[in-house]
């Protein structure tokens, strides 16, 4: 599946990844291949992603995820 993380000023990351985990206003949740579509405001916190087997994460103060047919696009601020 495909993460894209973009803030208004750059492109953070655009890439394949296995998992993703955002920090969510009601929790913590992670995202697999094939995940149910799916909006949700993100605070502050780590988004964690897993690509080729290495756990990397980027920070944010909040944003919005949108989750559609294996693709994550996360707005960041």
């Amino acid at each position: 599946m495909t993460l894209e993380i973009i803030s208004p000023s750059e492109i953070v990351f655009n890439g394949e990844v296995e998992a993703v985990t955002l920090p969510g206003v009601a929790g913590k949740f992670t995202v697999l291949k094939n995940h149910a579509s799916l909006i949700s405001v993100l605070k502050e916190g780590n988004v964690r992603y897993l690509q080729n087997g290495e756990e990397n994460s980027v920070e944010i103060r909040g944003g919005l995820a949108d989750i559609d047919l294996n693709k994550i696009a996360v707005c960041v601020y």
